[in-house]
């Protein structure tokens, strides 16, 4: 059978399946469940193009590794073909731990649990799976690996992982403020002492990247509708658990039933094969499939959070740099207790306050290094005469309130 596909990318045109090994780890059961996982959330309920998938984002991620390794060759650095090979590997692996609607299952359904820490366990799965194949793609992603730059192409402030999402999620929500120029940006890639640099003449395209981070943030990743129809899920899946906590036997697939009945933590959920196996069997049709049933349940609580769900009848979200007044939080909490009939302890489903941060660039953290023509290496907040550079390094904490229309 031949191995090697090429598949039609909207965004890249036409990329290529390289080896046989990568073939059969896409075609892993782990890897296919990111068909089903939305790369966004539920960031379609702004924009409705924003439909694409994990399982997208990866094959476009592997594409852009490809592309660095041939630049990286180009330039007189060494990568042998099993490097390349598991450098692909770990790139197109680095999400697989995903749960339905990316961070949602997180925060309700398992508990402390990094979407990290289970991307490296099914990751060590796949590799008994493939008799030790995946040791050295592993070796890379755990920057374990003797060759650094690899793991930088992964994880890190310019990883091909940001590259391909910026990209990939502008394309689909029609947002051209995260439109950056990853070829640019590629071609301007070096290795200086087993660090991944930029050359200096890729200055500006670096910042157009941080900045293009930003916009994309607030204008989509943390778009006040998006958080409202998060918090909404998250909520919803909480009354759940507790419903089941107490005997009430939920319409559910079987692994949603398993995490709504067992409560799973950072502490417990490795230990347990049984965890993992529920868990990668879960994705977002799953969940929706639960949400549009529940509609009909008799707790009121439970069935009208499911309804604004499905009705796209979302929280009301304001969002500031103080935090919210207590006295006013109380106030919406009574008038959404009368409201819906509830209990003023159960309207704390329906009106709380989060926080949410954003930081463009984190220079303490596999910052950003040019590379200048002395060969002198800096880092790109002190190289760029972008008077506001320095500033995306802050994190910026906004406060957020949310209560349902109509009170």
């Amino acid at each position: 059978m031949n191995k090697k596909k090429i598949i039609n990318d909207p965004v890249y045109g036409f990329i290529s399946i390289p080896t046989e090994l990568v073939y059969d780890v896409i075609s892993h059961s782990y890897f296919q469940r990111l068909r089903y996982i939305k790369q966004l959330g539920m960031t379609h309920l702004v924009y409705p193009g924003a439909l694409h998938t994990r399982f997208h984002h990866a094959l476009g991620a592997m594409h852009l590794m490809s592309l660095a390794i041939g630049l990286l060759r180009s330039k007189g650095h060494t990568v042998s073909d099993g490097e390349e090979e598991s450098a692909i590997l770990a790139i197109l692996l680095h999400d697989i731990g995903h749960g339905p609607f990316s961070h949602a299952l997180e925060h309700s359904l398992v508990t402390g649990i990094k979407h990290e820490d289970i991307s490296a366990k099914l990751m060590q799965d796949l590799n008994r799976h493939f008799n030790g194949k995946l040791t050295h793609a592993i070796e890379i992603f755990n920057g374990t690996y003797h060759k650094r730059f690899l793991h930088q192409l992964i994880s890190g402030q310019l990883d091909l992982d940001r590259m391909d999402y910026l990209n990939r999620d502008s394309f689909f929500t029609g947002v051209s403020e995260g439109v950056i120029s990853f070829d640019r940006i590629i071609k301007m890639f070096n290795v200086f002492d087993d660090d991944l640099v930029i050359e200096e003449k890729g200055i500006y395209s670096i910042e157009k990247f941080l900045i293009a981070r930003r916009l994309m943030y607030w204008q989509v990743y943390l778009h006040k509708t998006v958080i409202s129809g998060e918090m909404i899920l998250v909520k919803l899946l909480a009354r759940a658990k507790e419903l089941s906590a107490n005997g009430d036997d939920l319409f559910a697939a079987p692994s949603l039933n398993y995490f709504l009945k067992n409560d799973i933590n950072e502490e417990n959920f490795f230990n347990q094969h049984d965890n993992l196996e529920h868990f990668t069997n879960l994705d977002d049709q799953d969940i929706y499939t639960s949400v549009k049933v529940w509609t009909k349940h008799p707790d009121k609580i439970l069935s009208e959070l499911c309804k604004m769900l499905t009705s796209r009848n979302l929280y009301k979200v304001e969002m500031s740099n103080e935090k919210p007044d207590e006295e006013r939080i109380e106030f919406l909490q009574n008038a959404a207790a009368d409201l819906l009939g509830i209990t003023k302890e159960e309207a704390k489903y329906f009106v709380f306050t989060d926080s949410i941060q954003n930081r463009a660039y984190n220079a303490g953290v596999g910052n950003i290094k040019i590379l200048m023509k002395n060969n002198d290496i800096v880092d790109i907040a002190k190289a760029s005469d972008l008077s506001n550079l320095e500033s995306l390094q802050k994190t910026v904490e906004k406060y957020i309130l949310c209560y349902p229309r109509g009170i």
